[in-house]
């Protein structure tokens, strides 16, 4: 049976299948549902949101299902370097992007990098909500939180991009460690190295992990149909997560014109670039990505987010899409289906054939 594997077991879902825990306003309940209640585990991505917003997002899905479901938060959540930034650095590192804001007719914003971390906070809401998982990137959990989802019964899953980093959260005891390869869409997540010292491809890094550690494994990173479901699960794999593949259906909250783009172009051109939010992430290449290379420096994170974030939306306004970060992952050949639960029951289908 392809579905028993230590993932479904731990988790008490009926098919290893989990959708990527996509924030910054992906995440809706509905998909969540969608996934959670077609048998797989649905993810909501919080890490954006205040701890009344998490509150609010968890009424939704309660709503919306009793099955499992996973809230994904972000451990650092703000870059340290933001600690005491330079204002004539930032006024600086503004003026590099002043070209894009001036095609576009708009002034550059007025920027603090006065911005407190929300992680703590957050947790606090997650411990009130008590969902089946809470995973986390870009970093571990201070031993206290991770003892105390243990002691409400929540189980723990973190991100690793590189063998060093799995070891770390297996010494933490997490209950699963997510393999993340650089052919997925978003940021990476890495955590003990820079990201561009990170980049394992996942086939490989599945390997290393399933050679190296005991805990359960979820592939994530180029995985859209019951093929790659099929080769990650061959190579050790007990789970896998998907993200594009739900990004692009009609529950998620991305721009239609972003889940067009997707579906118009199946070799649709990706790129890593942190010109856009500070943090080093897999997107559709486009005007700014290109024309920033990864050597140049930008605002930390979340102040580039923040220094961008205006533009997006005159960009989108006067249907200039060359200059907005979509995120994708690597593979986008076999999109195809528009509602989550089609494409669950096609995953399950295939897999089951």
């Amino acid at each position: 049976m392809w579905n028993s594997t230590k993932i479904t077991q731990l988790l008490g879902i009926e098919y290893p299948i989990l959708q990527g825990p996509m924030g910054g306003g992906f995440s809706t309940a509905a998909l969540l549902a969608s996934v959670s209640n077609s048998g797989g585990l649905g993810s909501y991505g919080a890490y954006t949101l205040t701890p009344d917003e998490i509150r609010e997002a968890g009424k939704e899905i309660k709503k919306a299902t009793s099955k499992p479901y996973n809230i994904n938060l972000w451990v650092n959540d703000v870059d340290k370097s933001l600690v005491d930034y330079s204002p004539e650095k930032l006024e600086k590192i503004k003026l590099l992007f002043k070209p894009y804001f001036d095609e576009l007719g708009i002034p550059l914003p007025d920027l603090s990098s006065d911005i407190p971390s929300k992680f703590e906070k957050q947790v606090e809401v997650l411990f009130e909500l008590k969902p089946a998982v809470f995973s986390f990137i870009f970093g571990i959990p201070s031993k206290e939180i991770l003892q105390e989802s243990q002691k409400l019964g929540i189980k723990t899953i973190g991100a690793a991009t590189t063998l060093e980093e799995a070891l770390a959260l297996e010494d933490a005891q997490v209950d699963a460690i997510i393999a993340a390869g650089f052919e997925a869409g978003g940021h990476r997540p890495s955590f003990l190295k820079p990201a561009q010292d990170s980049f394992t491809g996942l086939f490989t890094l599945v390997q290393q992990l399933k050679a190296k550690t005991k805990t359960p494994i979820i592939a994530a990173g180029g995985i859209i149909d019951a093929k790659g479901i099929k080769a990650a699960m061959t190579l050790g794999a007990d789970a896998v997560q998907l993200g594009t593949a739900f990004m692009v259906t009609d529950e998620s909250g991305a721009a239609p014109i972003h889940k067009e783009m997707l579906f118009a172009n199946p070799n649709v051109p990706t790129t890593v670039s942190k010109s856009l939010t500070g943090r080093m992430g897999r997107m559709i290449s486009n005007t700014i990505s290109d024309a920033v290379p990864f050597e140049t420096e930008v605002l930390p994170f979340p102040l580039q987010t923040k220094l961008i974030a205006p533009l997006k939306v005159a960009a989108l306004a006067q249907g200039r899409t060359d200059m907005v970060s979509f995120w994708s992952g690597q593979n986008t050949s076999t999109l195809k289906y528009h509602k989550a639960q089609e494409l669950m029951q096609a995953l399950i289908a295939e897999m089951s054939a």
